[in-house]
Formats: C-alpha cells, sequence, structure tokens
C-alpha cells in the first residue's frame, strides 16, 4: 500500500469525511414486518459490534483497574453529573399515585431543552454539526416522559450516542474501559437516581420473565468483567456476603444490589431470570447466554425497538459488505 493511501486510510478513520451530511434521527419501524429492515441494517450491525467490542475491552477487568481517561470521557462524566443535579433541583411533587412522578416531566423538559448545547460541549467545534443528531439519542436515554417509564430501549438509545460519538471520532479506541467503566456506569447511577426519585414504572416489563426491571448491558458487560475470576462463581451472586464485599469492582455485583434494595422477598421469585443464571458454571457461558438473550429478548422485540431512531450515523439502511 502506498504511503499516501495508507495515511488518507488512517486519517479517515480518525477524522469522519468532510462531506457527511447528519440529519436528525427519526422512526423507521412502525408494524412489526419492518424489524426485517433493522436487522439488515447498517444500523444494527454497527450498534452490535460496539456492544461486542466494549463486551472484550473490559473482560476479566475490575471497574476499580488503571485506565486511560480521556478529554472526551472527562465531559460526558460533567455532562451526567449536569443530568444528576437537575434531579436534586427538581424534587418529587405530591400526588395521588405512588408510580410516575410528574416531577420527572420538568426534568425532562430541561433536557430537552438543553441536549444540544450539553452534546455541544463534549463534541469539537469542526464537527458542531453533528450535535443535533447525537442530542437525539441522549434525549431517548433517560426515560418516556408520557409515561414515565424506562427500560431497555431508552438504555439502548444510550448505548447508541457513545456510538455516535465513537463513529465521528470524538471517543476513540483505546477510550473503551473508560466508555463502560466511567461514562456507563455513570449512566447507571443517575438512571437509577431518576427511578428511585420519579418512582419511574418499568417499560413494556416482563415481569418475572426479564432480566430486571430497567437495564439488560450492565449484566453483559458486567459479566465480561468476571471471566476467569480466580473465586467468583456465577453461583455467588445470589449470595449477599459476597454482593456487599465485591460490587465496587464489578458492575454485575452493582445490579445485584440494586436489585435487592428495590425489592424484597426471596431473590429466586422477584428474579426468577438471574436465578437460573446462577446456576449456570462459567461466567463465559453467562457472558455468551445473556448476549443471544439481549438480541432476542430486547433488539428483536417489536415494542422495544419500534421507538429506536435512524440518522446519518446509525443509517437503515442494508448493511453494505
Amino acid at each position: 500500500m502506498a504511503e499516501s493511501e495508507r495515511r488518507a486510510g488512517t486519517s479517515e478513520e480518525v477524522a469522519p469525511p468532510a462531506q457527511q451530511c447528519f440529519m436528525i434521527p427519526r422512526k423507521e419501524i412502525n408494524v412489526v414486518s419492518d424489524m426485517a429492515k433493522w436487522k439488515r441494517s447498517q444500523a444494527y450491525a454497527d450498534y452490535m459490534g460496539f456492544i461486542l467490542t466494549l463486551n472484550e475491552g473490559v473482560r476479566g477487568k475490575k471497574l476499580t483497574c488503571e485506565y486511560k481517561v480521556s478529554e472526551p470521557i472527562e465531559k460526558l462524566v460533567a455532562l451526567l453529573n449536569t443530568l444528576d443535579r437537575w434531579i436534586d433541583e427538581t424534587p418529587p411533587v405530591d400526588q395521588p399515585s405512588r408510580f410516575g412522578n410528574k416531577a420527572f416531566r420538568t426534568w425532562y423538559a430541561k433536557l430537552d431543552q438543553e441536549a444540544e448545547k450539553l452534546v455541544s460541549t463534549v463534541i469539537p467545534k469542526h464537527l458542531a454539526d453533528a450535535a443535533p443528531e447525537v442530542a437525539v439519542y441522549l434525549k431517548e436515554s433517560v426515560g418516556n416522559s408520557t409515561r414515565i417509564d424506562y427500560g431497555t430501549g431508552h438504555e439502548a438509545a444510550f448505548a447508541a450516542f457513545l456510538c455516535c460519538l465513537c463513529k465521528i471520532g470524538v471517543l476513540r479506541v483505546d477510550d473503551q474501559m473508560a466508555i463502560v467503566f466511567k461514562v456507563f456506569n455513570r449512566y447507571l447511577e443517575v438512571m437509577r437516581k431518576l427511578q428511585k426519585t420519579y418512582r419511574m414504572e418499568p417499560a413494556g416489563s416482563q415481569g418475572v420473565w426479564g432480566l430486571d426491571d430497567f437495564q439488560f448491558l450492565p449484566f453483559i458487560w458486567g459479566s465480561s468483567q468476571l471471566i476467569d475470576h480466580p473465586s467468583l462463581e456465577p453461583r455467588h451472586f445470589v449470595d449477599e456476603k459476597v454482593v456487599n464485599e465485591n460490587h465496587k469492582d464489578f458492575m454485575f455485583l452493582e445490579c445485584i444490589l440494586f436489585i435487592t434494595e428495590m425489592k424484597t422477598g426471596p431473590f429466586a421469585e422477584h428474579s426468577n431470570q438471574l436465578w437460573n443464571i446462577s446456576a449456570v458454571p462459567s461466567w463465559s457461558k453467562v457472558n455468551q447466554g445473556l448476549i443471544r438473550m439481549y438480541k432476542a429478548e430486547c433488539l428483536e422485540k417489536f415494542p422495544v425497538i419500534q421507538h429506536f431512531k435512524f440518522g446519518s450515523l446509525l443509517p437503515i439502511q442494508p448493511v453494505t459488505s
């Protein structure tokens, strides 16, 4: 390969081509038969590729380990800290119904108004045109303001938001661990606070048959973190003592801790699917099984994917091999 060609190739990977036309992402999955379009789309391939790349990136690593923290990562954490601060500034209102506190709508309206400005703090000046497109995924990632609910579709929008930042070159390959451990983990903390503060409903909850009322990805990445762990096996995560001692190191256990704080009664009853997973012999088997389950239960379910939005960065067009 000629030197100039090689240079051109690498520079193209770092910065997107100048002629990129950004657009406001929109709904494309309107009826069940549209799901076939989604599964063949560039968006699906890129999204799943992103999830799996991060899955490999955090394999066998603790949340508390050393990793590079770049400036865009710091800025993303600052953005999430702002969302957190807004929760403090928007206390729940007194209302007759226990669930779905209407103050969430006030909080959401602020995000709706400020999202582009927030995203602009993360994106360099020469990519400013991308902000309106990328901001849509941020707005979609915090729950639905009409129903005051939150679920795996919203979580997927946040992963899509991060994926878009990778596609425009704001986040790089060596940011992988920080994307999961610093940014996604902070996102989870803010979502848990939203869920608790405004008593959000689980979106399209499958009751005890779902993995968890709200999240899925931290179980995938969290199980990858535990692959080849010298002493912790899947059967241990239902042990309260093990969870209390290790949750700061492992995302999976942090999720289990949150579930046990939010739910009462025997674990096997309120989280049947997770209870079943604790019987799987190894973390790599758990990890593979969860990836399959994520595709089947989240990405291939119309009620979840009908809300997904497609633009220039995550296009609905079929994959070009």
